[in-house]
């Protein structure tokens, strides 16, 4: 059997536009006033954002996945961001779920910086269109840069998320 050939760039969302990437994002998970004070609790709060979604199939699977995954070394990527992550058959589709800590959440980033800005990706086992790694890749080139960091921890609302995202992928509002 020949081995699958992708384009690097694809795997990394090089080529991933604003509109696409918005997509796996929705109001009814942007939480901008986490309350949870430990990485258990905020991975708990983040989790029930995507219960009430209805493609998820078994939220108590779910958060199991990501307890494991977490298990196996913390998602949390230091300049105050973590990025709990992983598949799931509780997963109908690709889903992010983007939250916001006021205070902070001792998360063992590896820079021992609490981390506010938590983006929760959960993915199906079964990806056909290969979505996982890309949305993955496009978060982390995203959130190193800190006038980004800056924005997302300002914002209020879904539609002000939505327009710094835009404005940081170089796309105008309402282009």
């Amino acid at each position: 059997m020949a081995a699958m050939q992708v384009d690097p760039g694809l795997w990394w969302g090089a080529d991933m536009d604003a509109e696409s990437f918005l997509s796996y994002f929705d109001d009814k998970r942007f939480i901008p006033d986490l309350r949870s004070r430990t990485k258990e609790s905020v991975l708990g709060e983040l989790s029930r954002a995507l219960a009430d979604d209805d493609e998820i199939r078994n939220p108590a699977v779910l958060l199991e996945m990501i307890r494991r995954r977490e298990s196996l070394g913390s998602t949390g990527l230091g300049k105050g961001v973590a990025i709990p992550h992983g598949r799931s058959t509780a997963a109908a589709d690709t889903r992010v779920v983007f939250g916001v800590s006021r205070r902070g959440v001792d998360y063992a980033a590896p820079d021992g910086e609490p981390c506010r800005l938590f983006f929760l990706i959960v993915a199906p086992y079964e990806d056909p269109r290969h979505e996982y790694l890309p949305l993955l890749g496009k978060i982390v080139e995203l959130v190193n840069e800190k006038p980004l960091r800056e924005k997302l921890l300002a914002g209020q609302t879904f539609a002000e998320f939505q327009a710094t995202i835009r404005e940081a992928m170089g796309e105008r509002p309402g282009a």
